[in-house]
């Protein structure tokens, strides 16, 4: 049976993005020690649209491979799902485009798929609230934002969780390994 793993960093205050969806601040110190690890399984990247046109515009260009060459082969390499009724075409290798969340998501766990959902925040409320995400792995980053987006942003109801592993990042950021309770 697969597993899906959420992976998402936030601010101190529990922004995953900041005004206009800005990430910078998640940037700006690096994690890859812990990045490069986590890249190291064979796991189906989920993304919504957004995010997947966000990666798609950086990962398989000059400037991922120069920021980080092992991270830029494992993403380009990794087979990615879209969830998005707009996005009419993906030219990311090894990417197609999903438009019914759960139903996928079970049929990748059938298969014994391991997935990783890397940002997209809507996306990541729809698993939770379907009871649907196995494990969390939260890189908590020390800034805090005025102003942004929470990660379960427009959550419906109540997501308890349990946090079953803590690690300190070269960075300063701090991963909170949690399960659903």
């Amino acid at each position: 049976m697969g597993k899906l793993t959420v992976f998402n960093f936030v601010t101190l205050n529990g922004f995953f993005q900041g005004p206009g969806g800005d990430t910078s601040w998640a940037h700006e110190r690096p994690s890859d020690d812990y990045a490069e690890g986590a890249m190291k399984g064979e796991s189906t990247l989920l993304f919504g649209r957004v995010t997947y046109e966000m990666m798609a515009s950086f990962w398989p260009t000059p400037a991922g491979t120069a920021m980080s060459p092992a991270i830029a082969k494992k993403m380009n390499a990794s087979d990615k799902v879209v969830f998005s009724r707009t996005l009419r075409s993906a030219d990311w290798e090894n990417t197609r485009i999903v438009g019914t969340l759960g139903e996928e998501v079970a049929r990748l766990r059938a298969a014994g798929k391991s997935m990783t959902v890397l940002g997209s925040g809507s996306i990541v409320t729809q698993l939770a609230e379907q009871g649907l995400v196995d494990a969390y792995d939260i890189m908590v980053h020390p800034v805090a934002l005025g102003a942004g987006t929470p990660m379960f942003h427009g959550a419906k109801k109540r997501i308890d969780l349990e946090v079953v592993a803590t690690r300190k990042l070269e960075a300063g950021a701090v991963l909170l390994s949690m399960v659903p309770r």
